[in-house]
């Protein structure tokens, strides 16, 4: 069924089509429109030859101005964000040691003794954070800012922001509670 549509297809758009082709092929093509008058009159005389001329031309009132400039460059130091990067340079240069390290070399982790300061390993991070949990009122914040070299900010996001093993008790099944068979 699908052969004969195509075929009806093919029949409507070939239907005189010899016809429509010559009656296109005889329409009159649309004129250009006229050129500007001033580009008319413009000089063509620069070919690639004249150009290369120029260019090797030399131009003495042009190199006397240029002997006369003088430039010298600096860049503009902005006071916040220069402190601030040379504290951060100059903290990442710093180290301090580990509090807490994992026993023996598990996974492969290469040995680290000591750590820039403003960073903490994840068992350090694991620790202050236990810590934190259970004694709030002793460590807190300003607390572990001190203890680990961290920026407070840093510490106060550490808090809020990352809580590991948040565990859920889930109550004894009751009457409430349905189970769904496998049935």
């Amino acid at each position: 069924m699908s052969n004969m549509g195509a075929r009806i297809t093919r029949v409507i758009t070939n239907f005189n089509l010899e016809n429509r082709a010559h009656r296109e092929i005889s329409k009159l093509k649309p004129r250009a429109a006229p050129r500007h008058p001033t580009s008319e009159s413009l000089p063509q005389h620069n070919t690639a030859g004249n150009m290369t001329e120029d260019i090797n031309q030399r131009n003495d009132p042009l190199l006397s101005m240029l002997k006369n400039v003088y430039v010298e460059s600096k860049d503009p130091v902005s006071q916040g964000e220069d402190v601030s990067t040379v504290n951060k340079a100059k903290q990442e240069t710093e180290r301090r040691l580990l509090k807490f390290s994992l026993p023996g070399d598990p996974y492969g982790i290469c040995d680290v003794t000591d750590v820039p300061k403003g960073k903490l390993t994840l068992v350090e991070a694991l620790t202050v954070l236990n810590n934190h949990k259970q004694l709030p009122k002793t460590w807190t914040t300003e607390k572990m800012s001190q203890e680990y070299s961290l920026d407070p900010k840093d510490a106060k996001a550490l808090v809020d922001f990352f809580i590991p093993f948040d565990v859920k008790i889930i109550p004894a099944e009751s009457a409430k509670n349905k189970q769904i068979n496998d049935s």
